[in-house]
């Protein structure tokens, strides 16, 4: 018994502080709006307090309006970053390994990079008209050359020596590419990922009020129309937890594993 006590673990004590330490200050941000709100009396039109927003979810959740546009807004997000990934990420690795590749394009990515996103959505409409193309087409630019950037700067980073000890032990193309270009690129192409999905969630608001009839962006728009400022700032709270918990949960979690695995630091 006294070796166990020895050996036991602190670790999901920490984590449930840092967990707390997260939550407090929007816990406190909670409690200031409610109290700014029925100290100055505000107009429920200009701001609602927390129990009306509180209600007007609760009806979204109830008539299943809320898990409509939920479900519409991850779904777009979530195929247009998987086709971010999967063409950035070799275009990233062929300029990283080729400099005539890389000064070619490296020009047009300057170009680009700044139009990247919301930018697109009037075009997007017109090529692909109002709906899931022309969201998806935004989204995808909202990523792509975030990820395709990192990549490069990843593979760049990759020592000369090393790619040249493996090349002198056989390795060979495909091999050069899943055992030193891939993985020493890793870390820096996560870190892509989680910064061009927070670009791409913004993208998306913004296509969805727009675009289409559905998603959170438009549940946005629609609650203007009829002065809903209640929904609208419940559908403003929602948004951000969703990026809250992907980027909590899933980005930066699997963004310091991989650091961890394949970058410069160690697991303490």
């Amino acid at each position: 018994m006294a070796e166990e006590a020895l050996t036991f673990s602190p670790v999901p004590y920490r984590r449930t502080w840092q967990a707390v330490k997260f939550v407090t200050p929007l816990l406190l941000l909670v409690v200031v709006w409610q109290v700014v709100v029925s100290a100055f009396d505000v107009n429920p039109r200009v701001f609602p307090d927390v129990p009306t927003v509180l209600r007007a979810g609760w009806e979204t959740i109830a008539d299943g309006s809320l898990a409509a546009h939920v479900g519409a807004s991850m779904l777009r997000v979530s195929v247009g970053t998987v086709i971010a990934i999967l063409t950035a990420v070799p275009l990233g690795i062929a300029m990283g390994v080729s400099k005539g590749v890389s000064d070619f394009l490296t020009p047009l990515f300057r170009f680009f990079s700044v139009l990247a996103g919301i930018a697109w959505i009037p075009i997007a409409t017109l090529w692909f008209g109002y709906g899931f193309g022309a969201i998806t087409f935004v989204i995808f630019n909202a990523v792509f050359f975030v990820v395709a950037y990192n990549t490069l700067l990843g593979v760049s980073t990759i020592p000369m020596p090393l790619r040249h000890a493996a090349a002198s032990l056989g390795a060979g193309r495909w091999q050069m590419l899943t055992h030193v270009l891939l993985p020493g690129a890793l870390p820096n192409i996560v870190t892509g990922i989680r910064t061009g999905m927070g670009f791409a969630w913004r993208g998306l608001i913004a296509a969805e009020m727009i675009a289409t009839n559905v998603g959170l962006g438009y549940m946005l728009f629609l609650a203007r129309d009829f002065y809903r400022t209640e929904v609208i700032v419940f559908a403003m709270i929602v948004i951000g937890l969703i990026w809250l918990a992907l980027d909590r949960l899933l980005l930066a979690p699997l963004e310091r594993a991989t650091v961890e695995r394949w970058g410069l630091v160690q697991r303490t």
